[in-house]
């Protein structure tokens, strides 16, 4: 069994870049079929296009009426025949032409152990509150920031002495293999939303 995915970015595309590694070496069970940027100077697309993936960036104009916006992208995403909608660093919130088009199929990473440190700051906030633990949530997207279903999360002990960026670097591994792995769980059928708990098929 295989999944097409439709990836949404803002920057790097560091973990687009995982899924496309994953899938070339055969460890993902996906295609790529359609990556959205919301700038177009995002390095992600330099990184869809070196792997032949169709990319679609979007004006700031037209993001102006975030609702239009998601119009247009909840479309793309369809003609493209996409089964789920993975945000990769996509640093706006997606609205209900997207959540509607993709019921439980709209899939977000979040580099703090939610519901703490929410928004678009977690690693620094983290930091910042001297925690002893952060870590990498995986889940579903819904109407509110941050707030969906839970997939998946995995912890991280923050070690005496590190600065911020070698703290955003052991957040950045652990997002680079936990995201992949949820995917292929997705790809395999194995996730289903309960209510508001996410159950996983052994």
């Amino acid at each position: 069994m295989s999944v097409t995915l439709g990836v949404l970015i803002s920057g790097g595309g560091t973990n687009l870049q995982a899924l496309i590694d994953r899938i070339a070496e055969g460890a993902l069970d996906a295609r790529i079929a359609l990556v959205v940027s919301s700038r177009a100077d995002a390095y992600g697309l330099k990184r869809a296009e070196a792997a032949g993936i169709q990319t679609l960036t979007l004006s700031r104009e037209i993001y102006a009426d975030p609702e239009a916006a998601d119009e247009i992208i909840a479309a793309e995403l369809q003609r493209y025949g996409v089964d789920y909608v993975i945000m990769a660093g996509y640093m706006r919130m997606v609205h209900d032409p997207i959540l509607a088009a993709f019921p439980n199929r709209v899939v977000n990473i979040h580099p703090a152990l939610l519901p703490s440190f929410k928004g678009a700051h977690a690693i620094q906030d983290a930091f910042d509150y001297g925690v002893k633990v952060t870590g990498v949530t995986v889940h579903f997207a819904d109407g509110s920031y941050d707030c969906g279903p839970i997939i998946a999360q995995q912890s991280l002990a923050v070690e005496e002495g590190w600065d911020v960026d070698e703290l955003e670097a052991h957040i950045h591994e652990i997002e680079h293999t936990l995201y992949p792995a949820v995917v292929q769980l997705l790809a395999k059928g194995r996730v289903h939303v309960v209510g508001r708990k996410v159950v996983i098929d052994e």
